[in-house]
């Protein structure tokens, strides 16, 4: 700045102002149930970090298609080149979540009532929910304790909320999905591990 500025003094009548205001409900304010704002993301401690709109369709489910799977993956990428790829519309794929290997926290990228293009089978991806974990197939290492945590809780979270059952039948593998050409999450995903803590958590 060129010059200061001097701070006006509050008045009495300005502070009873302010009063008044911060008492009206933020609903009248914005028009939108506060709820509907400040629900950014479907699990809640995941942080919003959106596809673009071209790397996925848009729709209403579980009305529109019912939701009967999760479908696990790898990225074979680290996490933030996997956010960055779900941004570029050139690429035409995205997951629901992502969860990172170091500690894992939980990046939403579409929204639960949308199609994450995930599964390579527009089937499955109308009818299940897409999370890739930060790492590649042959390096065990990035299978850390808190990503297999942190993806349980997801996990549970998403099959209590359309009555998925917690087992393999209907918690999958990438390479499970009829038609897919992937080996994700491969041979040292702890698939025991995983469906226990999903049905700890």
């Amino acid at each position: 700045m060129d010059r200061e500025r001097t701070a006006p003094v509050p008045t009495r009548r300005r502070i009873l102002m302010g009063a008044a205001l911060a008492a009206v409900p933020l609903t009248l304010l914005s028009g939108r149930p506060a709820a509907a704002r400040s629900r950014a993301v479907d699990y809640p401690t995941a942080e919003w970090q959106p596809a673009t709109a071209s790397n996925y369709s848009r729709s209403t489910r579980p009305a529109a298609y019912p939701v009967d799977y999760v479908v696990i993956h790898v990225t074979q990428e680290t996490y933030a080149d996997t956010l960055a790829i779900f941004r570029d519309p050139e690429r035409q794929v995205s997951a629901h979540y992502v969860v990172r290997s170091s500690d894992g926290h939980v990046a939403q990228c579409v929204r639960e009532t949308d199609i994450a293009w995930h599964a390579g089978n527009w089937d499955y991806n109308t009818r299940s929910i897409g999370i890739e974990h930060e790492g590649w197939v042959d390096q065990p290492a990035y299978f850390t304790d808190a990503m297999y945590e942190q993806s349980a809780r997801l996990t549970a979270a998403i099959c209590t909320t359309y009555g998925i059952p917690m087992d393999r039948s209907h918690i999958i593998a990438h390479h499970e999905v009829p038609g897919s050409d992937h080996t994700d999450p491969g041979p040292h995903w702890d698939w025991t591990r995983y469906i226990r803590l999903v049905n700890l958590a």
